[in-house]
């Protein structure tokens, strides 16, 4: 992420912890580090696995639901509206 001029920042999750849909006024490039989460957008769903990435550009709709050992994933934005 560095390498592509992103901030990364780390965030985690125990297992099963919901997030209700909602979206961002950025572009999300998000990657699973350990354990598994789901993410459910407009396209369909994303079962990520360590070393799996994810983009969601800016307005997705998403909501996600962590893996039963739970998450641990690092995120930046690719810029802001």
């Amino acid at each position: 992420m560095r390498d592509e001029g992103l901030a990364p920042r780390w965030w985690s999750n125990g297992p099963g912890d919901v997030y209700a849909a909602y979206e961002h006024g950025y572009h999300k490039v998000l990657y699973c580090a350990k354990g598994s989460i789901t993410f459910a957008t407009p396209a369909g769903e994303y079962e990520l696995a360590p070393g799996d990435r994810l983009e969601l550009p800016a307005g997705t709709p998403h909501s996600a639901v962590a893996g039963a050992d739970g998450v641990e994933c690092v995120e930046a934005e690719r810029g802001r509206s």
